[in-house]
C-alpha cells in the first residue's frame, strides 16, 4: 500500500511541476545597453600654434605714386585658442581668434614687419577614416570668414610711415586628425586671404597699400571636447 501511495505522489509531482511552473511571472533578461557610437553633439575648446608665410600680389607707395611687386616672402608664426560645438554627423564649427606675427616681406628696398589680430568664424567637415565614432585617424576640410586688425611698419633704405588699420578676412584649411575620444590632435594647412594691409596715413606720399594678401600657414592644434 506504501509503494502505491508513493508512486501517486511522485507521479502528481511530475504533473504538477510544469502546471506551476507555468503559472509563475516569466522575466526577460534585461536589454542589453546602446552603444555609444560618439553621434551626439559636444562643445569643444581648442588650442593652436603654427608658421606662416606672407605674400602679396602688389603694393602701391604714396596713393597713387608708383606701384611694385614684392621680392621675398615674410614668414613668422601664430598661435590662438577658440571655442566651437560638432554636430556629431561630420559637421562642426567654431569661432577662433589668433596672433599673427610676420617679418620679411619686401620688394628689396623696404621690408614689411605685420602684427595682427584675427578672428574667424569657421565651419568644417570631418571625414572619419575609421566610421563616425570609432575615433583613430580623419581627415577635414573648411572655410572662415571674419576680421582682422593689424599694425605695420618697415624697415629700409626709404622707411614708411608706422601705421594700422582693420580689414576683411577669409579662410581656408584642411588637415587630418587623430582622434582619442576627449581630445583630438589636429595638423592642418590654413590659407588666410587679407585684401588689403595699409599705414593708412592722410599726408601725401607717406601711405602705402599693399593689395590681395595670402597668409600660408602650417598649424598644429588640440581640441578638448566637453561631452
Amino acid at each position: 500500500m506504501r509503494n502505491i501511495l508513493a508512486v501517486f505522489v511522485a507521479v502528481a509531482a511530475l504533473v504538477a511541476g510544469p502546471v506551476m511552473a507555468a503559472d509563475l511571472p516569466q522575466y526577460a533578461p534585461p536589454p542589453a545597453p546602446p552603444v555609444d557610437n560618439g553621434l551626439g553633439g559636444a562643445f569643444y575648446l581648442r588650442a593652436s600654434v603654427g608658421v606662416n608665410a606672407l605674400w602679396t600680389q602688389n603694393h602701391v607707395f604714396g596713393n597713387t605714386t608708383g606701384s611694385d611687386s614684392a621680392t621675398a616672402a615674410g614668414y613668422g608664426y601664430s598661435y590662438g585658442v577658440g571655442v566651437g560645438y560638432e554636430v556629431g554627423n561630420g559637421l562642426r564649427a567654431d569661432v577662433t581668434l589668433d596672433e599673427i606675427s610676420n617679418d620679411g616681406l619686401t620688394d628689396g628696398i623696404d621690408t614689411l614687419h605685420l602684427r595682427s589680430t584675427l578672428a574667424l568664424a569657421n565651419a568644417y567637415y570631418d571625414f572619419p577614416l575609421s566610421g563616425f565614432g570609432a575615433g583613430g585617424f580623419g581627415a577635414y576640410v573648411g572655410a572662415g570668414l571674419g576680421g582682422a586688425y593689424y599694425q605695420v611698419s618697415t624697415t629700409g633704405s626709404a622707411p614708411q610711415a608706422d601705421g594700422s588699420g582693420y580689414t576683411a578676412a577669409g579662410a581656408a584649411m584642411a588637415g587630418v586628425t587623430y582622434d582619442m575620444g576627449n581630445a583630438v590632435a589636429d595638423l592642418g594647412y590654413r590659407l588666410v586671404y587679407l585684401p588689403q594691409l595699409s599705414n593708412n596715413q592722410t599726408y601725401p606720399g607717406t601711405s602705402y597699400y599693399l593689395n590681395q594678401n595670402f597668409i600660408n600657414e602650417v598649424r598644429a592644434s588640440i581640441r578638448y571636447r566637453f561631452n
